[in-house]
């Protein structure tokens, strides 16, 4: 039996995060134990009432004063977490839970390392969106690759599954969206077997909350080489 840390970063999400919480909880998988961490990002809506009306859905549940950032959130969820493996989880409903079976299957099958979900390597289906943020992507992506020689397709995927050992939180620095380029970086170095796989994705636009947007591609870049150079 393997136990499987999924850290769920939320801010402001009162429409979807109880839904994304009972979609994790369904998931059944010979071998797996989920563990499940909330991590709310200072969020104002009625996030956290929602929460403590629904704790039979989380392990645990960390509560953040003020918004610190994505990243500073991940980093405190990987603090809490004790699974073999730490596996990310946006809160939203972009991504879909039932793709945990897709993305376990190459730890349970080689024992891999590291394992990110790929929106473009042949999905079930995936939402047609924003032309400019799939350039950015590929971008960042390639960027990556050169730097690590390695040959992924999504490196700003949600699903990101590694060894916890591999990661210590307090070597995690960034706590903003280029906190994924920093993660991937310093995982690329220790890593030894590195799977990607396909999954779905239902991306929402910015009216419906998405929040990432081209002015972060700047600092992502700047992790890259930063965390590739210099750590």
């Amino acid at each position: 039996m393997k136990t499987i840390s999924v850290v769920v970063p939320v801010y402001n999400e009162e429409q979807t995060i109880i839904d994304v919480l009972f979609s994790i909880k369904r998931q059944n998988i010979s071998d797996i134990e989920f563990e499940v961490i909330v991590v709310d990002d200072g969020s104002n809506d009625s996030t956290p009432q929602l929460l403590t009306q629904h704790s039979d859905l989380y392990t645990k549940y960390i509560r953040l004063n003020k918004n610190k950032g994505k990243g500073f959130a991940v980093r405190e969820g990987i603090r809490e977490s004790t699974g073999e493996y730490v596996l990310f989880q946006d809160a939203d409903l972009e991504y879909n839970p039932d793709d945990y079976i897709t993305l376990i299957d190459p730890v349970k099958m080689f024992e891999a390392d590291l394992v990110i979900g790929s929106r473009f390597i042949a999905p079930v289906y995936s939402r047609v969106a924003y032309f400019w943020h799939k350039v950015g992507n590929r971008l960042i992506t390639l960027l990556f690759n050169i730097s690590n020689n390695l040959t992924f397709t999504d490196i700003y995927s949600c699903y990101v599954l590694f060894k916890r050992e591999y990661i210590a939180p307090d070597d995690l620095i960034t706590n903003g969206w280029e906190q994924q380029a920093e993660l991937l970086t310093k995982l690329a170095k220790k890593s030894k077997i590195i799977y990607e796989v396909p999954i779905s994705y239902h991306g929402r636009t910015y009216n419906e909350g998405k929040k990432i947007r081209a002015h972060h591609t700047i600092a992502i870049i700047y992790s890259i080489i930063r965390f590739k150079l210099f750590s």
